[in-house]
């Protein structure tokens, strides 16, 4: 059994995954949206009527130490995004619930995708791909190939898995400078890489123009900042993914080609 899985820890990203969800039924993907949520967020009622399966799901085991390091101000204080910024509702702690889908054994294979992105093509075919396939970290320049990316990657849920993942997670003084997305590249050394274009994060379309190619994309990520954020600094620049991110939403149809600015 098969399944696409989000996380989803306030409302915003119950938001987020609204999209998704109707963007991969839009794309009539072959498996339902599982969401994993942090209990009492607001917004799950609405993800089940989309048809979502959703599964209150904890944090793993995790120091007072750990958690401190990790810490929102921590984090942006040792290691600073500077080429984007994160939103206020952002909680960098939350992230290492993803490690909580190994732990879902009923399903053979698992395909996440982060409640910021939608599905504007068939993505079925990932479900063929190992564990752990994962897109590259490309958005400003080609030397971040060799990077990996976790808003969408192919797990095989194990127990066994787990186990070892929290073994190395909260090892003392460690600081996991991205969270789960240095944690799962540390525990993955040998990812496999998928075509960027099942993870396009959205700065591309301005950094890189050459490599959007409205045609091969699989998956639009809004890394940084989020589409339905006001006071979104970057609207301007990405205006055209942002009308794509409201379109799906709302069920309107999508442009037949988006053209990246220099194109």
């Amino acid at each position: 059994m098969f399944a696409y899985a989000t996380l989803v820890t306030n409302a915003d990203y119950a938001l987020g995954a609204t999209a998704l969800a109707r963007s991969l039924k839009r794309v009539s993907a072959a498996c339902p949206l599982l969401v994993m949520a942090k209990p009492g967020t607001p917004g799950l009622d609405e993800l089940e009527a989309e048809g979502c399966i959703v599964r209150e799901t904890g944090k793993p085991a995790m120091s007072t130490a750990f958690q401190a390091r990790h810490s929102r101000a921590s984090q942006h204080a040792r290691s600073p995004f500077t080429k984007g910024e994160k939103p206020a509702f952002h909680d960098p702690i939350d992230n290492f619930m993803k490690l909580e889908l190994w732990r879902l054994t009923e399903y053979e294979r698992i395909v996440f995708i982060d409640a910021d992105a939608i599905a504007v093509r068939n993505i079925d075919k990932l479900f063929g791909y190992p564990e752990f396939s994962a897109a590259p970290n490309l958005y400003e320049s080609l030397a971040d190939m060799h990077r990996m990316n976790s808003g969408v990657f192919v797990a095989q849920p194990s127990e066994n898995t787990y186990e070892r993942m929290l073994e190395r997670l909260d090892t003392p003084d460690v600081f996991w400078r991205r969270t789960d997305q240095t944690f799962l590249e540390s525990y993955y050394p040998d990812w496999h890489g998928l075509p960027y274009t099942y993870n396009v994060l959205q700065y591309i379309f301005f950094n890189q123009p050459d490599l959007w190619h409205w045609p091969s994309v699989k998956v639009v990520h809004y890394q940084y900042e989020k589409p339905w954020q006001r006071d979104h600094p970057k609207r301007d620049l990405l205006a055209p993914l942002i009308d794509l991110w409201y379109r799906v939403l709302e069920g309107r149809p999508i442009p037949e080609d988006i053209r990246a600015p220099e194109q």
